[in-house]
Order: C-alpha cells, then sequence, then structure tokens
C-alpha cells in the first residue's frame, strides 16, 4: 500500500511539472496554445465532426481566455482561431455544400446581407484529405483569415462576418451537438 502511495505522489509531483500537450481526439492532438499576431490562445475544447456515423474532422477552437458561453465567444470582438483536422478526404464540393448549409442553418438572413463576404469564404475553399488542415483565425482590424494546408487563401475584413462564420460551430444548430459541446470544453 506505501508503494502505491509513493508512486500516486511522484507521479502528482512530475506530471504537475510538465505543461499539458494539449488535446488529442479521435487520435487527432492539438496544442494546447498557439500564438497568433503575438497573442497566446489556448485550447478551449475540442470537438469531432460526425456525419451519419463517418468521422470526418477534429475541430479546435483557440481564445485567450477560456469560455464555454458560445454568445460570449461570438460577440467578442477579440483573437479567436478554430483548427479543422481531417480525419477523412472531402472534396471542395462537399466543402461548399456543408459550410453553405451551415449558414443557412445558424444565420439565414446573412446569405443577403454578407453574400459578398460568404462567396469569398467558399471560392477560397478547397479539397482536404485525410491530415490536413483548415485553419480559420480572426483578428479585430484584420478580419477572418482563411488557410488550408497551411497557406493563406482569402482574408474577409469583416467582424460582422466572424460572427456569422464562427455560428457555424457555435450556433443554435451546430453539425452536430457533440462538436459544440466539446469545442465549448464541456
Amino acid at each position: 500500500m506505501r508503494k502505491i502511495g509513493t508512486f500516486l505522489a511522484l507521479l502528482f509531483i512530475f506530471g504537475s511539472t510538465f505543461p499539458l500537450l494539449g488535446g488529442t481526439l479521435a487520435n487527432v492532438t492539438l496544442p494546447d496554445t498557439v500564438q497568433v499576431a503575438g497573442r497566446t490562445l489556448v485550447l478551449n475544447g475540442l470537438g469531432l465532426r460526425k456525419k451519419y456515423l463517418v468521422k470526418v474532422y477534429v475541430a479546435g477552437l483557440y481564445l485567450e481566455q477560456k469560455s464555454s458561453d458560445p454568445s460570449v465567444i461570438l460577440k467578442a470582438d477579440v483573437p479567436k482561431r478554430i483548427v479543422m483536422s481531417f480525419v477523412r478526404g472531402v472534396s471542395k464540393s462537399q466543402m461548399v455544400d456543408a459550410f453553405t448549409a451551415q449558414f443557412e442553418a445558424n444565420t439565414p438572413n446573412a446569405n443577403k446581407t454578407m453574400k459578398a463576404e460568404i462567396n469569398q469564404f467558399l471560392d477560397a475553399l478547397d479539397v482536404l484529405n485525410d491530415g490536413e488542415q483548415l485553419v480559420i483565425t480572426y483578428l479585430p482590424g484584420t478580419g477572418s483569415t482563411v488557410a488550408i494546408k497551411g497557406q493563406d487563401k482569402a482574408t474577409i475584413p469583416s467582424s460582422a462576418f466572424a460572427q456569422v462564420l464562427f455560428s457555424v460551430w457555435l450556433g443554435p444548430k451546430p453539425p452536430n451537438a457533440d462538436l459544440k459541446k466539446g469545442l465549448l470544453g464541456q
């Protein structure tokens, strides 16, 4: 019994001296922090996007301060990032269809008021294979930058569009409820 207590004490001491390496979900590991324009964003949570029981991607939400309130996250004009790590390949048309459906489900008026921004975003999408990433980073004063496979594809300079875009995952009708809960760290 004494050996178990000693082992647990050593595990606690050594385990607490090393920083967390981030989160892992569906064999995808994301770091616990990222640097964005000289600021440190922390991993708020991870979620898995499934469609018809098929794993599509693992998403990680990065914020300056953790939050479980989607309304606060969406309205705050602060840096934020979504990292989508794909665990299966998807075509550009699949991506466009999925985002179009999510825009319509979560922000139906955006198709009228932000048609140009939505089209710019959809045009930037491309094929993604297993292991590749789509990263969306919002910076106040700059806008939402879309990066695919490490290459910046477009920047949409509108804080209102950032709310529409992040509503895809944090809005009232996310792709699946567990994805939203995971991103919110719940």
